[in-house]
């Protein structure tokens, strides 16, 4: 069984310079905090792949142009936070030795700016040459990284936490944060430096664990019983739930829900695996991620969910009631989100781009927060404001645009 730490419990067998506690004097950065005007804006960077085919031409012409992309968009921008959700790395081209320094290239934009950032992990950034663990050491060489690991144990995976947003008069500790930001590692790829007999990788699982859904449940339920008040929240994790192939199933509107809509169907959690734990290519999806759905759709304050891993998906769904084929039925309604394939590594051409969130104290009582994606091209489409009638409102269609790079492979 994992191993639980409460990020923001004094007595809790856990201290990170990024839980709640002492980040005005041990934190270079200091606490995450709303502008003077009341905004915190979050950019989103999803799927960058770094690391294909590092011995061919194009693999390392796909990173340079990855950081381009990074620059171009952070030059239209300004984030009080970076996310790197998830695919930061293709792990299964890496080598032992050097898996992980491509995370230098992927924050050397960010570093540059003085930005800070917080990450998750996908299912490529586990494989045999590669870990979660492998890639938090690297990013801790950085003191911009406000990546940490809150769960503990061998079934959790590594970017499981949260972070506080305070209130930009905020000078102490005491403060109750105005927005919490919780990240989940959706885990998927394959085990670390393990292999079956036959010498084939061991398979890991790909939605978010039991151990980690507890984890959230009994903490964001100490928060609340600590501040005395439902504290409004955005969640990030790297593999889409189910509920997300059913809203899919069931239409995407493109003028209430923006957003290009290729990848059908969406790859979810759990998919491929068996009810009993099988994965053996009997089964279309075992419900393993039906308890992640549960705690999402349940807990007050969560306004959305932000996922990638479907690059050809960028709309917005708000998921209020049961869907066919499901058994969870949301307390509350909760908009699960794609963001924008971002790197020239992965599969597909749609042109990259990185969603952003604005948040704004005045809207938050009213658990409403404004996104848009930023394109390579500098263009902005999807502008939306996911609130009480997302919807209901009408927005123009998203232009389905792509992007080519003439050395680089497909």
């Amino acid at each position: 069984m994992a191993q639980i730490h409460i990020g923001h419990s004094p007595a809790a067998d856990y201290s990170s310079p990024h839980s709640s506690f002492g980040l005005w004097n041990t934190d270079p950065f200091g606490p995450l905090t709303f502008k003077a005007d009341g905004t915190f804006q979050i950019s989103v960077f999803e799927d960058l792949h770094f690391g294909e085919n590092a011995w061919d031409q194009w693999g390392p012409q796909q990173d340079i142009n990855s950081v381009k992309v990074i620059n171009k968009i952070l030059d239209k921008e300004s984030p009080g936070l970076v996310v790197l959700n998830g695919d930061l790395i293709t792990g299964e081209n890496t080598f032992l030795e050097n898996s992980t320094t491509y995370v230098d290239q992927i924050v050397g934009p960010l570093v540059e700016r003085g930005l800070t950032w917080a990450s998750t992990y996908g299912n490529h950034d586990y494989d045999y040459n590669i870990s979660g663990n492998a890639i938090l050491a690297r990013e801790k060489q950085w003191k911009n990284s406000r990546t940490t690991q809150m769960v503990f144990g061998d079934d959790a995976g590594v970017s499981n936490y949260y972070l506080p947003v305070y209130d930009g008069n905020c000078t102490s500790e005491d403060c109750a944060p105005e927005l919490l930001l919780w990240f989940f590692d959706s885990r998927g790829g394959f085990k670390y430096q393990q292999t079956h007999e036959n010498g084939d990788r061991v398979g890991q699982p790909d939605w978010v664990d039991f151990s980690v859904v507890n984890w959230f449940l009994q903490t964001n339920a100490e928060l609340v019983s600590k501040y005395s008040k439902t504290i409004p929240s955005l969640g990030f994790v790297h593999i889409p739930t189910f509920a997300s192939y059913m809203l899919q199933e069931g239409g995407i509107d493109p003028h209430t829900e923006p957003g290009v809509n290729d990848d059908y169907p969406l790859a979810p959690q759990a998919q491929g695996w068996c009810a009993d734990g099988r994965n053996d290519g009997t089964c279309s999806y075992g419900g393993q991620d039906i308890p992640f759905m549960q705690a999402i759709s349940t807990v007050p304050g969560m306004m959305a969910v932000f996922s990638g891993h479907d690059h050809g998906d960028t709309f917005c769904a708000k998921w209020d009631k049961q869907l066919p084929n499901m058994t969870v039925a949301p307390l509350n309604g909760v908009n699960l989100c794609f963001s924008q394939h971002s790197g020239y590594g992965g599969y597909g051409n749609w042109e990259r781009g990185a969603r952003q969130l604005l948040v704004s104290k005045s809207q938050l009582k009213d658990l409403a927060v404004d996104s848009w994606i930023r394109l390579e091209s500098g263009n902005v489409v999807g502008s939306i404001s996911l609130n009480a009638t997302y919807g209901e409102d009408w927005y123009p269609a998203t232009n389905n645009t792509k992007t080519y790079c003439p050395t680089c492979h497909y």
